[in-house]
């Protein structure tokens, strides 16, 4: 095969495995739902990677001003460092769900030591009296052991749509509120990040995207929820 030909070979390898392991849309490896049902307009705000301050604050002060409920997927270090953000949400009536431990890449790639995030992480989370049923994995990463592990902890996966490709790199908020508009229909799954990795991290433009988004929705007929109640999920074991 001439270098070429391997070279297109190989890209086309690196894509199937993408679809197959960390699509957004993918089935392959059993459900993972990332929208709910399009029969009335509503939809769902998620923010992964946090806590992540002051930025999770900042969202928690907004979405209470205006009585919007979101669901957050949550770093078990992160909870760790900020206990009492993850309290204050929950008590506030958002959703908290399982985001992994330490977010860290390689720990999702094989069968123990995803067992074992799986495992650190609930085990943060149940420091503050909180058993999460919801779980989304860093980078949306799917191995064939996952759903086995997910089934032994009482975890059921959740998917979603990226407001904007490159809002983790903070485009300006006009940008990511204008992408996250245009993709957004009824039964939507908005994946935002109020951390990044489960590190601290500048989400000043992803604060300010949500601020801008959310009056254009409603503006457009739709209300929010979360998750467990868009998918007709239990939020909490």
């Amino acid at each position: 095969m001439n270098p070429r030909g391997a070279v297109g070979v190989g890209a086309a390898a690196v894509g199937a495995a993408y679809w197959f392991m960390m699509s957004p849309y993918s089935q392959a490896l059993g459900r993972f739902p990332f929208r709910g049902p399009g029969d009335e307009r509503v939809v769902a705000l998620t923010f992964d990677d946090g806590p992540n301050e002051p930025y999770t604050s900042e969202l928690a002060d907004y979405l209470d001003e205006e009585d919007i409920r979101a669901t957050f997927f949550q770093v078990g270090k992160a909870v760790q460092r900020h206990p009492e953000v993850t309290k204050r949400l929950r008590s506030a009536g958002h959703v908290i769900g399982l985001h992994g431990h330490t977010h860290e890449f390689t720990q999702y790639l094989r069968r123990r030591t995803l067992a074992d995030e799986l495992r650190h992480g609930l085990d943060a989370f149940g420091e503050l009296g909180i058993r999460p049923a919801l779980y989304r994995p860093p980078w949306l990463l799917r191995i064939p052991a996952l759903p086995g592990l997910l089934h032994e902890h009482g975890l059921q996966v959740v998917s979603g749509e990226f407001c904007h490709l490159l809002e983790v790199a903070q485009p300006s908020p006009h940008r990511i509120a204008d992408q996250a508009l245009r993709s957004t229909r009824p039964g939507s799954i908005i994946i935002f990040h109020d951390g990044w990795d489960g590190k601290s991290a500048d989400r000043a433009a992803t604060v300010e995207a949500v601020k801008l988004l959310t009056p254009q929705l409603r503006a457009r007929g739709y209300s929010f929820t979360t998750v467990d109640r868009l998918l007709g999920l239990p939020a909490y074991s």
